[in-house]
C-alpha cells in the first residue's frame, strides 16, 4: 500500500523525524517498507560508503525555482494555432510562459481571467521529468525560442514533477494555493510502499500506519472529525435492508446525500490519490476511495434515482443475498458477469446491483451527464449513454447518492474475486477480513467529504442492520508472561500503556497474594508477577484470538511497541517440551531410506487428478470430487498411487536410460455423507537398462521382472521381516497376466508387483523396454510385526548338496521350497532355487527344478550320512505331497 507522507501528517505530528526514520521503525514493527518515492521533498544524501537501508527513487523540487504562481490571461501565439502564451505572475514578477496545455486552451483570447488559475511554475535551471520523454528522464530546463517566442520556464503537467504519469495537461492547482510559495512547502511529498502482509490487513489504511507510528513514538493519534449538518426527510423513510445470511454479511449500513454536484474533487485530494495508486474519477467516487484509504472501510456509492426508479418509485428495498446460478451482471468495468450460487449480492427488488465486497454494477452508478462518453472502439455516444452502448434511463447526473458500507465474510469474497478475476481495492481489504464496526464510521465519513466537496445535503440518520456483532476478545496478561515469552521485564502498568497506544482496553487487578506482599507503597514501574491485566481487543481487530493464542497475539503488540530492536538476546530458561515420538512418520522415513539405498528416486506428485488420467490405470465408480477445482485436470482425488507415479515416469522417460520411482501417500476412498478414508500406499515403477552403458558393457539387459522381486525382497528384509513369499496372481487388472505376483509376509498379503499390462502400457508413452510396477498397502504392512532375529556365527562347517526334482509343470517353486524347509527342520539352513529346466529329457508337462541345499548343526560337525538322511527324507516328501521324482 502507498501512503503520502501528508497524508499521516493529517493524524500524527511526524516533526524531528525524517522519512527513512520512519520507514525504519515501521519496518521494525512489522510494516516493512518495500520502496520510499520523494515527490519533492529533499532527498537523503549519502556519504561514500554509506548503504542506502531503503529503495529510493523520486525527484526534489528546487525551492528557488519550482514555486506556486498564478495565470491572469491566456493570450495566442502569434505563429502557432496550437500554442499559448500565459500572463502569470511567480509572487515576484510577472512572465510571458508558452506552452500547449490543452486544459487551459478553451481561455485563450478571452482577456483577464475573472478568478486567476493557480498553477506549478518552474524556472530557467530547474531539474524536472522530461513530459514527453518515454519513462522517467531528468531534464534541466533551459532557454530556447519556439516559433520566433523565447521560452524559459515553464508551468508543470504531474508527469514533470513525478507526481503521476499524465503529461495531457497542466497541473490546476486549488484556489487557496498561495501564489509565491515554493512549490516543495505547498505541497513536496514522500510516498511509502508499505507490504501489508495478511496479520496486518487492519493497517491496510492511512489511520492503521499511523495508529502504529503513534504506538512507536508514544506521539498521539489525531483522529478525524466526522461532524456534519443534516436536513430533509430521514432516510428510514425511504430505505430499508434485509439481509438473509448473517454470517455472510453481520453488517450493512446506508446513509443519502441529496443535491450533490458532479464536478472535479480539490486537486490536494487528486494528488492525494494519485499518490497512493488510485485514479481519481469524480468528488462522489473519489469520496469514497478517499475515505476507504483513510480509515480501512470500503464503500459503495448507489444512484439513489435509479434505484426509486426500479422500484417503481416506492420505498427503496437493499436485500444481500447469494446469487441464483446462470444470473447475470454487468459490473462497472463493462463485463457482463455470469455469476454462481458462491457469489453473494447486493440487491433491490429488480435484481442484482452489485457483486458484494468486489465490484458495483453498471446501471445504478454515478454518473456525469457532462463528461463525454465513449463506447469500445472510442465512438462518442450521447448523453445518457452506458459505457456498453446501451442507452441508459439517465439524461442527467447523479444528484442523489445512497451509500453503503458492510462488512462481509472474508472467505467468501476471496472466493468470489478469484472466480471472476476481480482484484479490486475493496476485495482486497475485504478478503482479509473487516471489524463490521468500521462500516458506521466509513458511511459518516463518507458523507462528510461528499458534502464538503459537493454542496450536498446529507439526509438524517442511517439505515443500520446488525444481525451478527463479534465477539471482542478478551485475554488475561501477567508480568511473568512477559517475562517468560518475551524475555524482558516490565510492570503492568508500562504493559497497559503499550497496549493502550494502539487502542486496546486494559483493567489491572492485583491478585491477593501480591496485595498481602505489598505492606507499603511500591514503584508502580517496577514488575509486580502477580497482577493481571485483563486485555480487551479494540474494535478493529479481527486476528486477536483467545486462550493460549489470545495471549500470544496480545505479547506479541506488547513486543512491537516495545520495539524488537529493544529485546536483549537472552537463552531460552523455559524447560524444553517431553518429545513425542511420530511412530508412523518415522516408519515412513525409514521405509524411504531404504528405497533409496536400493536405487529408487522419490517423486511427489499432486494428489489432484481427473478420471480420465486415473482411468488409463484402472476405473473406479465413484471418487471424491473437488467442489471448486483450479483446473479440469485436478477436479477429483486420486484413488491410485500407481497411476500417480506411471504419470511421472512417463514425463522423464526421455531423460534417462533408466528410471526408478518411488512415492509413499495417500489415496482417496470416498465414503458416503462423510469424508474420505486416506489409506497410506507405496507406488513402486521401473523401466530402462538393469545397468548404465560404460565403456566394457556393450549391450545391458533391461530391468525386468526379477529386478523388481529382488528390491521388494531386500527392502522387506531391510524392515525386518522374514517370512517373505510371493505367490502368483492375476486379480490386479494393470499388471500382466502371468508376469505378476502377490506379495505376502506372515501368510498375509500385503501388495502386488509385475509387469505393467499390455493394454495399460498403450495409454502412455513409455518406450519399448518392460514397465514394473509394484504398489503396497502400508496399513497392512506397518500393522505387521517385525522379526529382528539375532543368530551366533555358525561354530561348524556346513555341507553343501546339490538335487533336482521333476514335477508337473502346474507345481509352484515355492511350494517345493517350503516342503523342503519343513522337512529338513532346523538343520536345513538355506535353500535357494538355482535352475529351471523344460524339454524332452523331462516330458511334456513337466520341469525340473534345481535346489541348492546347505546343511548345518548348531552343535557339532554334521557327517556325510547325517546329510543323506535328511536328503532321503526330502525327496519321499516330496514324492508324497507333488508327486516329485528325484532326477537322476
Amino acid at each position: 500500500m502507498k501512503i503520502p507522507l501528508s497524508w499521516l501528517k493529517d493524524f500524527i505530528d511526524l516533526d524531528g523525524l525524517s522519512v527513512e526514520d520512519i520507514a525504519r521503525k515501521l519496518t521494525l514493527a512489522g510494516l516493512e517498507v518495500d520502496e520510499i518515492k520523494y515527490v519533492g521533498l529533499p532527498m537523503p544524501v549519502y556519504q561514500d560508503g554509506e548503504k542506502h537501508e531503503f529503495k529510493t527513487s523520486g525527484i526534489a523540487w528546487d525551492k528557488e525555482k519550482i514555486v506556486v504562481a498564478e495565470i491572469r490571461e491566456v493570450n495566442p501565439h502569434p505563429n502557432a494555432d496550437r500554442l499559448t502564451l500565459l500572463d502569470l505572475f511567480d509572487g515576484q514578477q510577472a512572465q510571458t510562459v508558452l506552452t500547449g496545455a490543452p486544459n487551459i486552451f478553451h481561455l485563450k483570447g478571452q482577456g483577464k481571467l475573472p478568478k486567476p488559475i493557480k498553477v506549478a511554475y518552474a524556472k530557467e535551471g530547474a531539474a524536472l521529468y522530461d513530459g514527453h520523454a518515454e519513462g522517467l528522464q531528468l531534464m534541466t530546463l533551459k532557454r530556447a525560442k519556439i516559433r520566433g517566442v523565447d521560452s524559459y520556464s515553464m508551468v508543470c503537467s504531474e508527469k514533470e514533477l513525478g507526481i503521476a504519469e499524465d503529461h495531457e495537461g497542466i497541473i490546476l492547482l486549488d484556489d487557496d494555493a498561495p501564489v509565491g510559495m515554493p512549490l516543495a512547502d505547498y505541497m513536496g511529498d514522500a510516498v511509502l510502499d508499505i507490504s501489508i502482509l495478511p496479520n496486518m490487513a487492519r493497517n491496510a489504511n492511512v489511520i492503521g500506519v499511523a495508529r502504529e507510528l503513534a504506538a512507536l513514538t508514544g506521539r498521539e493519534l489525531k483522529k478525524p472529525a466526522i461532524k456534519f449538518k443534516t436536513s430533509g426527510d430521514s432516510i428510514d423513510k425511504l430505505v430499508s435492508i434485509e439481509i438473509t445470511d448473517p454470517e455472510l454479511n453481520p453488517r450493512f449500513v446506508l446513509g443519502l446525500i441529496r443535491d450533490v454536484e458532479i464536478k472535479p474533487s480539490p486537486y490536494q485530494i487528486q494528488r492525494r490519490l494519485k499518490l497512493a495508486g488510485m485514479r481519481p474519477i469524480n468528488n462522489i467516487v473519489d469520496a469514497t476511495n478517499y475515505a476507504m484509504l483513510e480509515l480501512g472501510e470500503p464503500l459503495h456509492a448507489f444512484d439513489y434515482d435509479v434505484l426509486k426508479e426500479r422500484a417503481g418509485n416506492k420505498n427503496v428495498r437493499i436485500i444481500t443475498r447469494t446469487a441464483k446460478d446462470g444470473e447475470k451482471l454487468i459490473t462497472l468495468d463493462g463485463v457482463d458477469r455470469k455469476l454462481t450460487s458462491m457469489n453473494m449480492l447486493v440487491c433491490d427488488e429488480s435484481g442484482p446491483l452489485s457483486i458484494a465486497g468486489v465490484m458495483g454494477g453498471a446501471e445504478s452508478e454515478v454518473y456525469d451527464a457532462s463528461k463525454e462518453v465513449l463506447d469500445a472502439k472510442g465512438i462518442e455516444l450521447k448523453a445518457g449513454a452506458t459505457p456498453q452502448g446501451k442507452i441508459s434511463i439517465r439524461g442527467r447526473s447523479t444528484t442523489t447518492i445512497l451509500l453503503e458500507g458492510a462488512a462481509w465474510n472474508f472467505i467468501n469474497i476471496r472466493r468470489t474475486a478469484k472466480q471472476h478475476n476481480l482484484p479490486s481495492e475493496a476485495s482486497f481489504r475485504f478478503s482479509r477480513g473487516v471489524h463490521p464496526a468500521l462500516a458506521e464510521q466509513g458511511v459518516k465519513r463518507g458523507l462528510q467529504l461528499m458534502a464538503e466537496w459537493s454542496g450536498g445535503n446529507i439526509a438524517p440518520g442511517l439505515v443500520d442492520e446488525y444481525p451478527l456483532k463479534p465477539k471482542d476478545s478478551v485475554v488475561e496478561v501477567r508480568p511473568k508472561d512477559v517475562k517468560r515469552l518475551l524475555g524482558i521485564e516490565l510492570s503492568a502498568q508500562e504493559i497497559v500503556d503499550l497496549l493502550e497506544r494502539l487502542e486496546f482496553k486494559c483493567k489491572v487487578r492485583e491478585s491477593e497474594i501480591g496485595n498481602r506482599k505489598s505492606s507499603k507503597k511500591t514503584d508502580s514501574r517496577l514488575p509486580t508477577p502477580d497482577s493481571q491485566i485483563t486485555v480487551t481487543a479494540p474494535p478493529h481487530r479481527l486476528d486477536i484470538g483467545q486462550g493460549t493464542i489470545g495471549l500470544a497475539d496480545v505479547l506479541e503488540e506488547v513486543a512491537r511497541s516495545y520495539g524488537y530492536d529493544r529485546i536483549p538476546e537472552t537463552r531460552m530458561a523455559d524447560a524444553l517440551p517431553p518429545q513425542i515420538g511420530n511412530p508412523v512418520n518415522e516408519w515412513e522415513e525409514h521405509l524411504r531410506d531404504l528405497l533409496v539405498a536400493l536405487g529408487l528416486q522419490e517423486v511427489v506428485t499432486y494428489r489432484m487428478t481427473s478420471v480420465e488420467r486415473e482411468s488409463r490405470v484402472i476405473a473406479h465408480n465413484e471418487y471424491v470430487r473437488i467442489a471448486n477445482p483450479i483446473a479440469p485436470e485436478k477436479s477429483i482425488l486420486r484413488r491410485s498411487l500407481a497411476a500417480s507415479v506411471l504419470d511421472a515416469l512417463e514425463k522423464n522417460i526421455h531423460l534417462s536410460e533408466s528410471l526408478s520411482f518411488f512415492e509413499i501417500g495417500p489415496v482417496f476412498e470416498p465414503l458416503k455423507n462423510d469424508l474420505p478414508n486416506e489409506p497410506r500406499r507405496l507406488a513402486v515403477a521401473m523401466t530402462g537398462l538393469r545397468d548404465a552403458a560404460a565403456w566394457d558393457m556393450k549391450d545391458s539387459p533391461a530391468l525386468d521382472f526379477y529386478d523388481m522381486k529382488g528390491r521388494i525382497e531386500l527392502l522387506l528384509s531391510g524392515l525386518g521381516f522374514t517370512d517373505i513369499s510371493f505367490a502368483s496372481t492375476d486379480s490386479v487388472n494393470y499388471l500382466h497376466p502371468g508376469k505378476a505376483a502377490q506379495v505376502q509376509v506372515n501368510g498375509q498379503a500385503v501388495g502386488a508387483f509385475g509387469e505393467l499390462h499390455p493394454l495399460v502400457r498403450e495409454k502412455y508413452e513409455l518406450g519399448d523396454a518392460p514397465v514394473l510396477v509394484a504398489e503396497f498397502d502400508l496399513e497392512i504392512l506397518r500393522g505387521i510385526a517385525p522379526m529382528y532375529a539375532i543368530a551366533p556365527v555358525p561354530e561348524f562347517p556346513p555341507i553343501l548338496e546339490d538335487i533336482a526334482v521333476i514335477v508337473d509343470e502346474s507345481v509352484a517353486a515355492s511350494r517345493l521350497e517350503v516342503l523342503i524347509r519343513q522337512t529338513g527342520g532346523k538343520n536345513v539352513t538355506n535353500v535357494r532355487l538355482f535352475d529351471v529346466y523344460r524339454g524332452d529329457q523331462v516330458g511334456a508337462g513337466k520341469k525340473s527344478l534345481a535346489y541348492s541345499l546347505t546343511y548345518q548343526a548348531a552343535d557339532k560337525t554334521m557327517t556325510d550320512a547325517e546329510a543323506a538322511a535328511i536328503r532321503n527324507k526330502i525327496v519321499k516328501r516330496l514324492e508324497q505331497e507333488v508327486g516329485a521324482k528325484l532326477r537322476s
